[in-house]
């Protein structure tokens, strides 16, 4: 099965970085019903962490979010990327944006076990929609899927 490409939206938070943020923060999102398509956090300044949060439902999230006392960045764009794991998966996507000469910003993906493999990947603004026809997904807004996987469906 070929790669599912598809748009996310994705906010972050600055935490303080001290036992238990996360947990309450996950916690409470998982009480008011929020799924989580990915995180990222690292260390940004002193006793600081910045939280990306990758939500299935953006509105919903965003209410969850304030309730829980995070102060969310404005809405970001970027891509979710899963498929069958092979030797080289990742090199064809970023292949694909090299060649239609589009920057990655950042990229995580990871082995999922089972054959499956997911990530995550940012481009600058500007690129969305050019990202979007190199990678093949056919509408550039959240939730859509690779045109190739489309045909599959």
């Amino acid at each position: 099965m070929p790669d599912e490409i598809r748009r996310i939206d994705y906010y972050y938070a600055t935490i303080p970085d001290k036992p238990g943020e996360a947990a309450r923060i996950f916690s409470a999102l998982q009480q008011a019903g929020i799924n989580l398509l990915g995180v990222s956090a690292f260390p940004h300044g002193l006793r600081r962490s910045q939280l990306d949060l990758v939500p299935e439902d953006s509105a919903s999230f965003t209410t969850a979010a304030k309730s829980v006392g995070l102060k969310l960045s404005k809405k970001k764009s970027g891509f979710l990327i899963q498929g069958d794991d092979r030797q080289g998966a990742i090199a064809e996507i970023t292949d694909k944006l090299a060649k239609a000469n589009i920057n990655i910003t950042s990229v995580q993906a990871f082995c999922a076990g089972s054959g499956r493999y997911g990530g995550m990947l940012w481009v600058k603004p500007p690129d969305m929609r050019k990202a979007a026809k190199a990678l093949g997904v056919g509408a550039a807004t959240p939730g859509s899927v690779s045109s190739e996987l489309a045909t599959h469906l």
